[in-house]
């Protein structure tokens, strides 16, 4: 018998409005767990807006996401991280003045239980969070091979080192699904190809969903397991990456109508 397997996130029939502008519009989706999920389409298109309702950053206008079947619009803004969603951010959202893996440490946070006396006499169950917290960032700095720039003051990091530092931080909440915000945006194809690589192994070694907003269409051919197309708000299409491409709608999104590309 075959075994089925549950959306990990689903979104259902989902809009949001600002005043009179519909910024995403009755867009429908599902991620399944330890798959790479692409959302792409033109600027303007939604997609971020579509990442912030999922993220808990706004409420849906309509429709209903849930994440293992929890309507997310029941859990608190705070409480995301720690039912299981990860972001990283299109700008960079780190602590410029601490080192990598300060920065890290931070997305440990919700795993820890001390009390803020346990803090102060540092003794118990406060040092031994604190051991396996260090001890599992060292695990994820040799996982994006960031060894030689652990004790960096991250403002004096590469752009692209500083992106590796958001993915770490993002992967020290132990997420079950990762949403990454144009992770390669501003990269050179060096450093695109090392970001493709540590994407595939998130999905591959520690079996985390990703959903993926990315310009870098080869980037995104190249990984995905399906895409979902948006313009307007609005879906275009959703398929697998080789029968997205070859859409006529998606074609039209970003190079426009005929009409349109000889007025222009």
């Amino acid at each position: 018998m075959a075994v089925v397997t549950a959306p990990l996130l689903k979104l259902e029939s989902v809009s949001r409005t600002f005043g009179g502008l519909a910024a995403v519009s009755d867009v429908s989706l599902e991620v399944m767990p330890g798959r790479i999920f692409s959302i792409i389409g033109p600027n303007g298109a939604g997609k971020t807006t579509l990442f912030n309702m999922i993220s808990g950053v706004l409420r849906t206008s309509s429709g209903r996401i849930t994440m293992e079947g929890r309507d997310l619009a029941t859990v608190r803004p705070c409480d995301f991280v720690a039912l299981g969603i990860g972001r990283t951010f299109q700008n960079l959202a780190l602590f410029k003045h601490g080192t990598v893996v300060e920065n890290i440490l931070v997305g440990r946070h919700r795993h820890m239980k001390t009390t803020v006396i346990d803090s102060i006499l540092h003794y118990g169950r406060c040092r031994r969070e604190e051991i396996a917290a260090r001890q599992r960032i060292e695990e994820i700095i040799e996982f994006l091979e960031i060894e030689a720039i652990r004790d960096k003051i991250v403002g004096n990091l590469s752009y692209g080192q500083q992106k590796r530092v958001e993915l770490g931080r993002a992967l020290a909440a132990e997420p079950k699904i990762l949403l990454l915000d144009e992770i390669v945006a501003g990269m050179n194809q060096e450093e695109t190809e090392d970001v493709a690589r540590f994407i595939l192994d998130i999905r591959d070694e520690l079996g985390i969903a990703i959903v993926l907003i990315e310009h870098d269409m080869r980037l995104v051919m190249d990984i995905s397991d399906r895409v979902h197309v948006l313009n307007f708000g609005r879906t275009v299409t959703e398929g697998a990456p080789d029968e997205v491409q070859n859409h006529a709608g998606v074609k039209e999104a970003y190079l426009g109508t005929a009409r349109e590309r000889a007025a222009s």
